[in-house]
């Protein structure tokens, strides 16, 4: 007789499987929300103040979550369009995660959330840390400007407050906060008396979130309640003698989200306006040109870990001044060269010749690649020799089954699937995650669902519910450990190329969040499946099942 494995060891690996999904899971989380910069404890220093402002006042109006093709449409938007024809405007592309904190610091430190030191995702107000990079309110503080800030409390923990000369905060984030917000700030334009103002609207995001999404009436009716605010806003302004800058933080999925790196998240307006712009439809700029962009008008020093480009061709800078600037910008670049080197020990060549930004970032990339590389080779290997193995057992293990096991692995694949995108209409991506508990939540129901549409296929293909209780049970953990080898593909492929954890460096967020869905499938699997093996041991037991193979 043919001789099998014992049945408790098929328990005990899946019991181990439990142990180690759970543990890995929620370290991969913990990683995220305590991920910080490489330059956290070593900043570059700021630079000298450029030689004035080239406007009597900025003002920024942030309004969050506008998707760029809400922002398009005149008829939500008329206002804004309005602007945008007399104004500067562009396309602008941001990176992930799409949250509002790491989308905030981006804007107002000009560095990608790996060096922006911002939090990866939203944190409690209690929890959010203050700037650890240089900022566009600290440059105009030290330039010895007057600067306001009118929005949401987290820009109170975010900005350092001695850079602040007045403030509003708000807890609401509704078109009633919003009034508050812009009454705030109303005093604060006349007569240019504030240099640098940030006004955050906040009713679009909470509409995303509360109200439906961009697929719902509602979020234009606040979009539209937006456009006005920001046309009482514009008409409180002397656009002879100040500028205006209308920008968002990030977009939101079709049904509200946002977090993840789904294209529409990561798309957003850019529309400058007023005193020294030239009005144009310009090519696409990154997130990360607000900030040296606004320090270049304002005459500050260029933040210190800017990774963009002051976008010089909007603004009628004379040569001098842009001469003046390039210098500037130049400096800035080689130092924050040097401090991302000597922080992540890997060498950062820069060509000379060209954009310097474009050099700069490029040689800071290939550094960050070089080193990603170099961990990604034995983690790989290591990998694939352990994959390999893992599935070929699986597939040995699987016998007299093996195709009635396979076809079962394949349905729940695609049941698990089909429910998540089109009927759950998620998206692999955080920006699908209202919360760490709904997420469990509802891949272990939906993982449920799955693996007993699969199950009963097996029981019924094999007539397992003719076997003896022992074997009823062992078919149905066969089913369940060739379940598991398969969901450990795209478990691995995350540990290849981001590690276990977050780092050092950010992960690719498309395979992290697939590694954190598959190792919570993984566990629900072996979890579900335990309970499966008993069932099918009971109807075994039930029917005096008498048959082996």
């Amino acid at each position: 007789m043919k001789k099998r494995t014992p049945i408790i060891l098929e328990i005990v690996l899946c019991i181990i499987v439990i142990g180690i999904s759970y543990f890995w899971a929620t370290g991969l989380l913990d990683s995220v929300y305590a991920y910080r910069s490489p330059l956290k404890n070593t900043p570059p220093q700021p630079g000298e103040s450029l030689d004035g402002s080239h406007t009597r006042s900025l003002v920024i109006v942030l309004i969050d979550a506008l998707r760029y093709d809400t922002s398009l449409d005149s008829n939500v938007m008329p206002f804004l369009n309005e602007l945008r024809s007399e104004g500067a405007y562009a396309l602008m592309h941001s990176r992930p995660p799409s949250y509002s904190e790491a989308g905030y610091t981006v804007l107002l430190t000009g560095a990608w959330p790996d060096l922006s030191d911002g939090p990866l995702i939203n944190l409690d107000y209690a929890e959010i840390p203050m700037f650890t990079q240089d900022d566009i309110f600290s440059a105009a503080h030290r330039a010895g400007l007057r600067t306001a800030v009118s929005g949401f409390n987290w820009f109170e923990k975010l900005i350092p407050q001695d850079a602040v000369s007045a403030n509003y905060y708000t807890q609401g984030e509704d078109q009633a906060a919003d009034r508050q917000v812009t009454d705030a700030a109303l005093p604060w334009l006349k007569d240019g008396a504030y240099q640098l103002v940030l006004i955050h609207l906040d009713q679009v995001d909470y509409a995303g979130h509360h109200e439906g999404g961009p697929i719902d009436s509602r979020w234009d009716a606040a979009a539209l309640r937006a456009d006005s605010l920001l046309k009482e806003i514009a008409t409180s302004m002397d656009l002879t003698q100040d500028t205006l800058l209308v920008i968002s933080d990030h977009g939101q999925i079709d049904r509200g989200g946002h977090g993840g790196q789904d294209l529409i998240v990561l798309l957003e307006p850019f529309v400058l306006s007023g005193r020294g712009v030239i009005p144009g439809n310009y090519n696409d700029i990154q997130m990360v040109d607000v900030a040296p962009t606004v320090t270049t008008i304002l005459g500050t020093n260029i933040p210190a870990t800017n990774e963009g480009h002051p976008l010089f061709e909007m603004f009628d800078f004379t040569t001098p001044q842009v001469d003046e600037i390039k210098t500037a910008l130049f400096a800035q670049q080689s130092q924050l060269a040097q401090a991302y080197q000597t922080a992540i020990q890997q060498p950062v060549r820069v060509v000379e010749g060209g954009d310097v930004v474009t050099a700069t970032q490029a040689g800071m990339d290939a550094a960050r690649e070089t080193r990603l590389n170099n961990q990604r080779i034995l983690r790989g290997i290591f990998a694939i020799i352990l994959l390999f193995l893992v599935i070929n057992l699986a597939a040995w293990h699987a016998k007299p089954h093996f195709a009635w096991i396979m076809g079962g692995v394949v349905t729940y694949l695609v049941v698990f699937n089909v429910k998540y995108t089109i009927l759950d209409h998620k998206t692999y991506s955080l920006s699908s995650v209202v919360d760490a508990t709904n997420l469990i939540v509802t891949t272990a129901l939906t993982s449920f669902i799955a693996l007993a549409v699969a199950w009963l296929l097996i029981i019924l293909g094999t007539k397992a519910y003719q076997f003896k209780p022992q074997l009823a049970a062992k078919t149905t953990l066969k089913f369940i450990l060739t379940t598991l080898a398969f969901l450990a593909i795209p478990i691995f492929a995350h540990y290849v190329i981001n590690g276990a954890t977050v780092t050092w460096a950010l992960p690719n967020f498309l395979i992290s969040f697939l590694g954190l869905l598959f190792l919570i499938q993984s566990l629900m699997v072996a979890a579900i499946g335990l309970l499966l093996t008993g069932v099918s041991a009971l109807i075994g037991l039930l029917a005096r099942g008498k048959q082996e193979y």
